[in-house]
């Protein structure tokens, strides 16, 4: 298409899906990164240039910052591969867009009844996860609960995921949080968050670093399941 100058003019069908790719690109170095560009053009099944395109688009936009990537053992002669991750900016194109109402709602809630309101607030905007796992968790291996607890947290916007960690037990990343501007003003979400994880997993956990507090991912450490005794397990199975 060519206007009456006749230069070229994309078409919005063009246009539109130049968009969509970019915004897969963004949420992807949000769930996934630091990453580079070659994994990003895998995941995607794109070309290097088109993938190029992006990150320029989204680094000229203030989404995506670029990083240096830390090597390991011994360096090679080739130059430290580089990396994407997602910025302040970028994090907060997909926040919730009523953060400032949830905010202010929250301060007339701790002026009025106090502190101890919000605490009750925050745990009673977790107990539907805790409703809707803690039975299911019951029939899921011990090795698994936390993936599965990962996979739900996904499905309700947190971009999460689950690996081993390196001191034992595993480690449960959220990528993005959807209210990580209000709970940094009010902790008592993320206290209740992880409280929640605990009664869920059924095993203490631990907050290392929340996005809320400027960290680049929330990170819980899950110890690994108590064995049970011969008593617990005969109660469980009835005998």
């Amino acid at each position: 298409m060519k206007d009456t100058q006749g230069a070229a003019v994309a078409r919005p069908s063009a246009v539109s899906a130049e968009t969509g790719t970019r915004a897969r690109v963004a949420r992807l170095i949000l769930e996934h990164g630091p990453v580079t560009a070659a994994a990003l053009g895998e995941r995607l099944g794109l070309t290097p240039a088109a993938v190029r395109r992006h990150l320029d688009a989204l680094l000229a936009e203030g989404m995506i910052e670029p990083r240096t990537a830390r090597p390991r053992g011994q360096r090679g002669r080739g130059r430290p591969a580089k990396l994407f991750a997602i910025t302040d900016a970028g994090r907060s194109a997909f926040e919730h867009a009523y953060d400032g109402l949830a905010g202010s709602a929250l301060r007339f809630l701790a002026d009025r009844l106090g502190e101890e309101a919000v605490t009750e607030f925050a745990r009673s905007q977790v107990s539907g996860l805790i409703g809707r796992l803690r039975g299911e968790m019951q029939d899921v291996p011990a090795s698994e609960r936390v993936r599965v607890l990962a996979e739900a947290l996904s499905a309700d916007g947190y971009a999460a995921s689950a690996s081993r960690a390196a001191l034992g037990g595993e480690q449960l990343c959220q990528h993005h949080c959807p209210v990580a501007h209000v709970a940094a003003e009010f902790p008592q979400l993320c206290e209740a968050e992880t409280e929640a994880f605990a009664q869920i997993l059924g095993t203490p956990v631990q907050r290392l670093a929340t996005i809320a507090h400027g960290d680049g991912v929330c990170t819980t450490h899950v110890s690994p399941p108590r064995p049970q005794t011969i008593d617990e397990s005969s109660k469980e199975t009835g005998r």
